[in-house]
């Protein structure tokens, strides 16, 4: 269902008398790694041998994902923001896979009297896994909060957001900076991969997963001055080889680039908003050793930096619905409502043999 904004987001000052950071949540020691696999996976069936294998990625970086500090600290940001704006609307987190969990921040809502509250999702894009899967666990956790529990609405996409495009684009940018000689250089973009039986019923015509990355991918390249070459690829796949998933993988993708005369490669993991494991381990870990043994110099843009074009993305879709500011979009793919029962169904494939976590 595509919908303009006026239709997504009604009229300003729907009640919202709170804000709530969602995310996918992370490790912060070792001691905390194969409970929160565990977590990611519970339902699955995946062994504690095969988690052990995924949990020596985060042993690698001392057991702590990054983005539970990431979150603590845009909470921070976006509080100053907020007071500077005059949004004044208290701020709650809650993740989906570690502590602080969801649950307990809408238990904590409803106990401070929050009726109605407006998700800020860490995800970009839409599918069932980026989008319709947040929907699902705020549901769930108000499901076991119960009736007093407040609404809680989600935030639309935003990867064409000038804050989101810009916050690649200077990382973009940086790296560029540092090659002199760019005529055989090639930017390539990345995001997670997905089934392509998700990515078919992604957004209301499906495949719409993949033409969001692709926009985004382009918009970030305008934006930071790049005219030559650059492609979308992906990454961090899991599941057997006989289950489709989209491609190419990144590291299949720098074999073509060598082959073809290429001699530097620009990484941006476009699709990711914060330097969580995957990114660390994915692409500077196994991406880098493939580019180091094809020959290739190989430079990782960062992610967007926790300042003024991601905190203010984020007051911007705050405002836009408790303010009724202007929607500010940079793309011309439509806008859904991500919210519409049905949108982005799961059609889970069996459990995978390999499982990639943040």
């Amino acid at each position: 269902m595509s919908l303009n904004g006026s239709a997504i987001h009604g009229a300003a000052g729907n009640g919202y008398d709170a804000v709530l950071l969602v995310s996918f949540g992370g490790p912060e020691g070792p001691g905390d790694v194969l409970p929160f696999l565990r977590n990611v996976t519970r339902g699955r069936g995946i062994p504690d041998e095969r988690l052990a294998e995924v949990a020596e990625h985060y042993y690698h970086f001392g057991g702590i994902s990054p983005i539970n500090q990431w979150c603590r600290e845009v909470i921070e940001a976006l509080r100053q923001e907020f007071r500077a704006s005059g949004i004044d609307l208290p701020i709650y987190w809650g993740n989906r896979n570690w502590p602080p969990m969801l649950v307990d921040a809408v238990t904590q809502m409803t106990g401070d009297g929050v009726k109605r509250a407006l998700a800020l999702c860490t995800s970009a894009y839409g599918s069932y896994s980026s989008c319709r899967q947040y929907v699902e666990d705020i549901n769930a956790a108000r499901a076991a909060v119960g009736e007093t529990a407040p609404v809680i609405d989600k935030i639309r996409h935003f990867f064409d957001h000038p804050g989101f495009v810009g916050g690649f684009a200077a990382q973009l940018r940086s790296s560029l900076d540092q090659i002199e000689d760019q005529s055989k250089t090639r930017v390539v973009f990345t995001a997670h991969s997905i089934p392509d039986a998700m990515e078919e019923c992604s957004g209301p015509e499906g495949a719409r997963y993949s033409d969001q990355v692709a926009e985004a991918a382009a918009l970030v390249a305008e934006r930071a001055g790049w005219t030559g070459p650059f492609d979308v690829v992906w990454q961090s796949r899991s599941g057997p080889p006989s289950m489709p998933w989209l491609e190419p993988d990144v590291n299949d993708h720098l074999k073509v680039l060598a082959s073809e005369g290429v001699d530097t490669v620009v990484v941006s993991p476009v699709g990711f908003l914060s330097d969580h494991i995957e990114v660390l381990w994915d692409l500077d870990n196994e991406a880098k050793d493939t580019a180091a043994d094809l020959g290739l110099r190989y430079l990782r843009a960062g992610t967007p930096r926790v300042g003024a074009d991601l905190v203010g993305m984020f007051r911007d879709l705050v405002a836009e619905r408790v303010k009724g500011a202007p929607i500010r979009r940079l793309g011309k793919l439509p806008v859904w409502d991500p919210t519409v029962e049905g949108c982005c169904p799961a059609r889970r494939p069996p459990a995978p043999e390999k499982h990639r976590t943040r």
